[in-house]
């Protein structure tokens, strides 16, 4: 009798559990709603429920460059450029191996990494432990840095361990990984020259080299600006100038064909809704008193969507198209796979690009040990896959991918392993190989162009 009893709650527990998983798995999939409003969710966004200086590692702040760092990474662009002709194979070589590119699917990708080796210090691998905007909370959890390269700012580990985004090896297997997943477009966080994020020092010296590995693997290469200091319609004016003045001859740099056959540079503005409308109309309207429109320096310029009320801001701004970035479905308006139909519905009939951004999960309690909240997880990639169906229903015309390497926020598809260290065990993976999300993204890319093709018809 003991024993049957014994069995018997044995079969019930698990049961039990068997039931949670099963709730817990479609919450994931489908979580709407939540953290819409939530103060875990949109109060991380500036100027969005409490505005704080802990918000994210993409804040304003201005770094500096020293004369030492402009030598090496020029120095750096001349060994770069002959590593890679010496190395470089055939490029029909390259294109038998690889997927063929699909200039609709957009990844964002950072360059603010760094290491020893090739910076003389840990960049962003480092990343301190933010402190929530309410004391009472902030207290119940940890304080400090990370210590590389054992302890990373991430939840998930590197294939390629604690990265500087200056080794050439390390761009050219990023570039080869986002030519294998059939991306087409690098969507390159960008600070202007002698400035960074407030975790990580200048890299505008890099996009030569970001440049020409992307020319290798047959890539395209436009631009995400970020919410640098002072941003205003008169800076944007002179920073866009200088992207297109410097980058704009190279082969890999990004345009986009308009429907009316103009062929046109591409800008996603992070964090655009910061700005009121009135500035930005003031660049981006042909009346306005900063007008690029129609100049050589006109451009297609995306904002980011965040709250419903975003989208008549973006369309007074004189903006050209929005996108959503956000890889956690239900955490912004935006970012909520149920509300892409309506917000594509009000571009189409406001001639305005749709660009949703899909992502393979959600994951930042590396950095911000209490945003548990929203967490999204991979569920070993049906997240991702759903994400790609529900942009698919929309037919939109491009698709961003949220992203390559941001690893603060685990919503990367760059190759991972696990790792387990005295003190830290990392996310992975498994049971697939490091190479799962490109496979994903690959197989998506391949299902979007088809789809593409009868929507055209």
């Amino acid at each position: 009798m003991a024993r049957f009893r014994r069995r018997t709650c044995i079969i019930l527990l698990l049961f039990i559990l068997f039931i949670c998983s099963i709730m817990m798995a479609l919450k994931t999939l489908r979580p709407d709603r939540a953290g819409f409003g939530d103060p875990f969710g949109l109060g991380l966004l500036p100027e969005l429920q409490q505005r704080t200086v802990h918000l994210d590692n993409k804040q304003n702040s201005l770094n500096r460059v020293q004369g030492d760092t402009v030598t090496h990474v020029n120095n750096l662009h001349s060994i770069s450029v002959n590593t890679m002709k010496a190395s470089m194979p055939p490029v029909n070589q390259l294109e038998e191996e690889l997927s063929s590119p699909n200039y609709n699917f957009h990844i964002f990708y950072y360059s603010w990494f760094g290491n020893p080796q090739f910076d003389g210090k840990y960049i962003h691998w480092n990343h301190p432990l933010l402190p929530h905007w309410d004391p009472k909370i902030a207290n119940n959890y940890p304080k400090g840095r990370h210590n590389p390269p054992e302890d990373i700012g991430a939840n998930f580990y590197p294939e390629l361990g604690s990265y500087s985004s200056k080794d050439p090896s390390v761009i050219e297997a990023h570039m080869k990984q986002m030519r294998a997943a059939s991306t087409g477009v690098i969507v390159l966080s960008w600070y202007p020259p002698g400035m960074a994020d407030e975790n990580g020092e200048p890299t505008d010296d890099l996009v030569p080299v970001i440049l020409d590995y992307a020319h290798k693997y047959n890539l395209k290469v436009t631009f995400h600006i970020e919410p640098y200091k002072d941003r205003d319609d008169r800076s944007m004016y002179h920073n866009v100038k200088y992207i297109i003045d410097k980058y704009g001859g190279h082969p890999a740099f990004y345009r986009h064909k308009t429907s009316t056959g103009r062929l046109l540079p591409m800008f996603y503005v992070y964090d655009s809704y910061v700005t009121i409308p009135e500035i930005w109309a003031n660049l981006l309207t042909v009346s306005g008193s900063q007008t690029i429109r129609n100049t050589p320096y006109d451009a297609l310029f995306i904002a980011l969507l965040v709250e419903e009320r975003h989208k008549h801001d973006i369309q007074r701004s004189g903006f050209d198209g929005m996108y959503t970035y956000f890889a956690t479905n239900g955490f912004s308006y935006g970012s909520s796979h149920h509300n892409w139909a309506s917000l594509k519905a009000f571009c189409d009939s406001n001639n305005l690009m749709f660009i949703p951004s899909v992502g393979p999960g959600y994951i930042d309690t590396s950095i911000r040990p209490w945003n548990n909240h929203n967490t999204r997880n991979r569920v070993n990639g049906k997240y991702y896959e759903t994400a790609f169906s529900a942009a698919l229903l929309v037919r939109p015309e491009i698709i961003s991918i949220t992203s390559f390497n941001e690893w603060h926020e685990g919503t990367q598809i760059e190759k991972a392993v696990p790792k387990r260290t005295g003190q830290v065990v990392y996310l992975d993976y498994k049971p697939h190989k490091p190479n799962v999300y490109l496979e994903l993204t690959q197989k998506w890319s391949e299902k979007y162009r088809k789809e593409q093709e009868q929507w055209l018809m």
